[in-house]
């Protein structure tokens, strides 16, 4: 480097005459020969701290004129469905089966347009659009999905679908049907808001996932999202420049937050009644979907001994939970999407309160009848799993908190409504972009991790290098079994349970909060476990965990109560009217007339 920065000073050594200069740490020049230093330096420019504050910017109060481009106009929901491609090749890539994406999301997605009138219909929705410059251009756009057709393919199972749709359709905004003559409509007017937002992409795509029987859960969903894996914050970076986003409606793509397990989940059953899907395809034992294979994952990543996956299974036949139908999506008016992931979690906890109590005595007592054994280097003991898992859980929890503390939210692609606001935007971002680059300089970086791609556990165990601990799969319940007359029994005798009382599933809300304080603080522990590990609320856990245990003692909810009151009346039950009921409150005969 030293010979390209003093090409250019050929002038000889005024003490040994020798034409070979260097130069020092601070810049200035001196000669190799006899190391005599001289006064000229080089001029070193640190153009990462300057940034782009020399830029020029030209201001001019004359209207340049405007090149003659050919535009074509693109819909709201054009550009959801190439944001939705995006997403589904995410997932593609991943590992996930390309039936899901060509025979399924693909028909799910031409039956939502078609039934909320978006296309597939002469009378198309009112749709804010977007300019596309380059009618013939040949880049990724929208209509790369192949989403044109009559109705959805019958290999899927959706044969009941868009049946009004034209099959000769040839581009897409001839399918998409005529366009709205008024596109600067309100928010109050335009129902796109309501038809149309990102949380409803992930809906669909679970859905999709579901109907497939892939082994990929809600809550593996939203972690590959969150970890940027599954475009969705930054999903309008994948939308080409010739798409110009603009007006108030190009907010529905500028996502700041990430939606709860809950707020998918409760879309994708609007979802499935919305639109009148057929019965989705069984959920067997053997599919990876299933809660007994979901437990086996789960057992694994808890680092529980395998054993205690029998017992899983018998719990799950004590519920009446083996049947396909528990967990096979049935359309009808008491529809129940089925949260996989949180069920196996509340199996598995429902289990551990069998065998070891969870009301900080009995395991603890149970630990102290292990360690008192000769041989209780093989057998399982709460206390040693316990303080294993509980390093392990602090330590997930920081690199969380620092991976999100760390986490670039907004996008590299500017985002901007209008052209008054690309300024400051621009500006924003500069400032922003230099102080970043001060303070790497200032402060010394984290150490570099390898990213391994991402994967379906959180801990890691076993005898390996960066492991979280020792694995304890292959450890024994015989300290907490007993063997009489041939069977197997656990040795707690003991069960508690909260308040199992008829419980409305829409109706009801939260009990965690008032519940806190007084659960047991083993069972709180070994929720907030698999809340981190499902990465969902406790609180959604311990209504899984209560809805197991329904099933187990045979406790039926409020809406099963008046399903079967009414199947018990059958055709003697009349509905009052409003009118009869008034009169009733009023103490006065409903036959009877009332005087004038």
């Amino acid at each position: 480097m030293d010979e390209e920065d003093t090409a250019e000073y050929r002038e000889p050594c005024a003490q040994c005459a020798a034409v070979d200069w260097g130069i020092s740490d601070e810049g200035r020049f001196y000669c190799r020969s006899c190391h005599n230093v001289i006064e000229r330096t080089k001029e070193v420019v640190d153009t990462s701290f300057v940034g782009d504050f020399n830029r020029i910017s030209w201001i001019s109060s004359k209207s340049r004129a405007k090149k003659a481009e050919r535009c074509r106009v693109l819909m709201v929901c054009e550009v959801f469905q190439l944001i939705l491609k995006k997403q589904a090749e995410a997932l593609l890539r991943l590992g996930v089966s390309p039936h899901f994406k060509d025979e399924v999301l693909c028909q799910m997605w031409r039956l939502y347009l078609q039934k909320s009138q978006q296309a597939y219909t002469d009378n198309p929705v009112n749709s804010f659009r977007f300019r596309r410059e380059g009618q013939d251009s040949d880049s990724d756009s929208a209509s790369d999905f192949p989403l044109s057709g009559s109705s959805l393919d019958s290999r899927s199972g959706l044969s009941d679908s868009a049946d009004s749709a034209d099959s000769n359709t040839e581009s897409t905004s001839t399918w998409m049907g005529p366009v709205s003559k008024s596109p600067s409509s309100t928010a109050s007017s335009n129902p796109i808001r309501r038809l149309l937002h990102m949380r409803k992409t992930l809906a669909l795509i679970h859905l999709a996932l579901v109907w497939s029987r892939e082994a990929l859960t809600l809550s593996d969903l939203l972690r590959l999202v969150k970890d940027g894996h599954v475009p969705y914050v930054t999903a309008y970076e994948e939308i080409p420049d010739e798409m110009k986003l603009c007006g108030s409606e190009a907010l529905l793509f500028n996502v700041e937050i990430i939606p709860s397990y809950r707020s998918v989940h409760k879309e994708a059953q609007s979802l499935i009644l919305f639109l009148q899907l057929p019965a989705f395809p069984p959920i067997v034992p053997q599919t990876l979907l299933h809660p007994a294979r979901l437990c086996l994952r789960y057992l694994i990543d808890a680092n529980l001994p395998d054993e205690l996956h029998k017992w899983v299974c018998i719990l799950m036949d004590r519920a009446n939970m083996l049947d396909e139908k528990c967990h096979t999506v049935q359309v009808s008016q008491r529809l129940v999407l089925p949260q996989y992931e949180l069920q196996a979690a509340a199996l598995i906890i429902v289990t551990m309160k069998v065998f070891f109590g969870l009301d900080d005595h009995t395991e603890w007592d149970l630990s102290n009848e292990v360690g008192s054994h000769g041989d209780s280097g093989n057998l399982f003991s709460f206390r040693k799993w316990y303080k294993l898992v509980q390093a392990a859980l602090v330590q997930a929890q920081q690199r969380r908190s620092q991976d999100i503390a760390r986490k670039q939210w907004k996008g590299k692609k500017l985002f901007y409504i209008n052209k008054k606001d690309r300024v400051y935007v621009t500006k924003r971002r500069r400032i922003s972009e230099n102080i970043q680059m001060c303070l790497k300089k200032l402060a010394s970086g984290p150490p570099a991790v390898q990213d391994s791609g991402p994967s379906s556990f959180q801990f890691c165990w076993g005898d390996e290098d960066g492991s979280d601990g020792p694995s304890l799969h292959r450890m024994k319940l015989d300290g907490v079994v007993s063997h009489q007359k041939g069977s197997t029994a656990p040795c707690n005798q003991k069960y508690w349970h909260l308040p199992l009382h008829p419980c409305h599933p829409w109706a009801c809300s939260s009990h965690y909060t008032k519940l806190d304080p007084m659960l047991p603080r083993s069972f709180v522990w070994l929720l907030e476990l698999f809340s981190f590990m499902l990465d969902v609320e406790s609180w959604c856990l311990l209504h899984a965990v209560l809805r197991v245990e329904r099933r187990v003692f045979g406790i039926k909810t409020a809406q099963e109560i008046r399903g079967a009151t009414r199947t018990k009346t059958g055709n003697r039950t009349r509905v009052r009217t409003r009118t009869e009921r008034r009169t009733r409150s009023q103490g006065g005969d409903p036959g009877r007339k009332s005087k004038s």
